[in-house]
Order: C-alpha cells, then structure tokens, then sequence
C-alpha cells in the first residue's frame, strides 16, 4: 500500500476506532469524571461558604480542619509527684479538662488534689475548694504548699448548692483549678429535706449528668481544670470481676479525661513509728496519652507528697542519678549516703533538684530543652585597618 493510500484511509480507520465498544466507555468515564471534578468543585465553594457563615455567627475557630488546628500544646498543672507526672504522660493533669480521682478510705485522694491546688497558685492560678464533706483541714493545706489566705472555700449546704457554685466560678473564667470534695457528699436537695429511709432513686447520677453536661463546655473554654475526688463502693452479688465501683452514676467516668486510681500500699516506719505512706496511683483513663500506666510515691504525714523521693526514684530508674550500694551519685558529686539523706540534701538545694527533675522529663520526652545560646559570630577585619592606612 502506497503513502497516499495510507493517508486516505487514516480517517476511516479513526472513525472505526471511535465507534469501537472501548472508545466509547472510555468516553463515558471522561465524562463522568468532569461531572464529579464539577460536583467537587461546587461542594467545597459551599463548605467554605457554610464555614464563613459559622465563623462569622459563632466566632473564629469555632470549626477548624484538624490538620491547620495552631493551638499550642495541651497545658498542664503539675502533681507535685514526679511519678504520677510521668504516668500521665504529659507532665502534669490537663486544663480544662476533668479529672477524678478516686480511691479507698485515707489513701491520699485529697493530698494529691490539694499538691496540684498549690502549683496552680505558685504559677500565678487562681483557686477553689468546694468543701462538701465539710473536713478540709488548712493546717494540712499550708503545709502542702497551698495559699490559704487566696483558696476560696465554699462549705454547700446541698449537691444543687454546690455544682452552682462551681458552675459560676468556672464561668467566671478567673479561675486555674477547682476541687470538688467529694462526689459522694453532693446530696441532693430533696434527699436533704427527706426523711431518713426515704428512696432517692438515681436522684444523685442525674445531678451529676446534668451538671457536667454544663460546665464541661465552660472548662475547655476557660482553661480551668475540675478535679472531682469521689469514693468507693462496693456492688452487692458480683461474683466475677472487681465488685468496687464509685458514686455519683456513670456520667462522671464518661465526661473525665483522666481518672486516677490512689492507694496505699504500705506504710512506712521510722524507729518504729510510721512516719509515711508508700502510695501506687494508676491512670485507668487517659484521653491525652497511652492509659493504664503506675506510679508509686510517698505521702509523708503532716508534709504530703515527698518531690525529692520522687526525684531520686525516677533518677535512679531514668540514669540520671547512679545508685551504687547506698551511695547515690549525681554526674561527679556525691549526694549522700541513704535515700533519706539525698531526700534532705535536695530539700536543701532546690535548684540542684529542680536539674535534676528537668533532665528526667527531657529523657522521657516529656520536657523540653533548653535552647542553645547562639554562637558568636565571628569578627570582621577591616584591611585598611590590618594595612595600617
């Protein structure tokens, strides 16, 4: 076949081409796909325009893409342990956020709320003790830290009362941290003027379900952290499993962040008179970081949780500090001999104690490090000046 031929027929075999089944479906799926670039196209020019819409009404940042979200990293208020710190996986109990703890009878419930009270104030936070059981003790409280003279204290005559007062201070926005001691002590009103015997059906659960349905909003939007202590106890014909649980209904357990689990779990002698308390604390819910994780520390009677015992076990678990028989060893100085002289020794030198306690957070990836000065740049000669004009 000749050139001329083959440019002849070159249209009739195209033509052929484009009536083949193929061709055809190819088309329709060309097609198709410019409908739906078109139909994409038109839904996110109405998204964007339903996000104007909603940032004009409701304020900017009332609904921002998870990915372009700027906020900066969660805020914390530390424990006053080190341990539990850790634990928590973020350094500290979050803001805005709820938190309970809960646990058995004397297991340091309180001392821990009230360790977290005094970092807030010493950071500058206002506070506040809503008092329901009507037992906080302020000697105790000053001797933890806490600023008496600025805690406000409010001792609610009903569970209504209380979860107002509390509802109003977190909408104040003033407020760092409030306490809520405890759950079990919020009684309703109706219970209150009741006769004793009278049944009271899940009044309590509904109180604190309507409740946290309200001021949880107000926390995340004033960065206030709720710590509610609660107590245990136990359900009546369980045969499988752990028969404890806490007051107050579920509600508490689905809307708290963090939940802690405080125990004591041995008492500490000294010449034979207990002198403090070894305590496990286990976060069972954590929503800002992996859950299930323990700690252990020491509640010292009359002075709350020991910080530098803290230290010196994370230290010594981390490789900051080296334990070699009872010596303990930090960089090329000597801390002592025993733990409770290194205890005394890092009492008395709080700077040597907080170095230590940052490199511990930096090596678990929890603190941050300090930022390396700049070097000096290097100076410039003049070469007139060299040449000596």
């Amino acid at each position: 076949m000749t050139l001329p031929d083959r440019i002849t027929r070159e249209p009739e075999r195209l033509e052929a081409l484009r009536g083949h089944p193929m061709a055809a479906a190819s088309r329709k799926r060309t097609s198709e796909r410019k409908a739906e670039d078109r139909k994409g196209d038109k839904r996110n020019k109405a998204l964007e325009l339903a996000l104007s819409q909603i940032d004009k009404q409701f304020g900017k940042g009332s609904v921002m893409r998870l990915g372009d979200d700027t906020r900066p990293p969660v805020q914390v208020i530390p424990t006053g342990s080190l341990a539990l710190d850790v634990a928590l996986g973020i350094g500290g109990l979050p803001r805005g956020r709820v938190i309970e703890i809960y646990g058995p009878e004397s297991s340091g419930k309180t001392t821990v709320a009230l360790h977290a009270v005094a970092n807030a104030q010493k950071a500058g936070g206002n506070a506040a003790f809503i008092d329901a059981e009507h037992a906080l003790d302020p000697v105790y409280a000053k001797a933890l830290g806490v600023d008496i003279d600025n805690l406000l204290v409010s001792q609610p005559d009903t569970g209504e009362q209380a979860l107002e007062i509390a509802d109003m201070l977190i909408r104040s926005g003033g407020i760092d941290i409030i306490v809520i001691d405890s759950v079990a002590a919020l009684v309703p009103k109706a219970e209150i003027e009741g006769e004793m015997g009278d049944s009271h059906v899940g009044l309590q659960a509904r109180l604190m379900s309507q409740a946290l349905r309200k001021i949880t909003g107000a926390l995340s939007a004033t960065g206030t952290t709720a710590i509610f202590i609660n107590q245990l106890r136990e359900k009546i014909g369980v045969f499988f499993g752990s028969p404890e649980t806490t007051t107050g209904g579920k509600a508490l357990k689905f809307y708290a962040s963090v939940r802690i689990d405080v125990r004591r779990i041995e008492t500490l002698k000294e010449a034979g008179a207990p002198v403090a308390n070894r305590t496990r604390a286990k976060v069972v819910k954590n929503k800002m970081a992996p859950p299930f994780k323990q700690a252990e520390f020491d509640i010292v009677y009359g002075k709350g949780i020991s910080r530098e015992g803290s230290i010196i076990d994370m230290g010594v678990e981390a490789g900051i500090i080296r334990k070699s028989g009872s010596w303990f060893t930090y960089g090329d100085d000597q801390l002592g001999q025993g733990k409770e002289n290194v205890r005394q020794f890092l009492a008395d030198n709080p700077e040597l104690a907080k170095e230590i306690e940052d490199k511990i957070l930096i090596s678990l990836g929890i603190g941050e490090a300090p930022e390396a000065e700049p070097e000096p740049l290097p100076e410039v000669i003049d070469p007139s000046e060299d040449a000596g004009f």
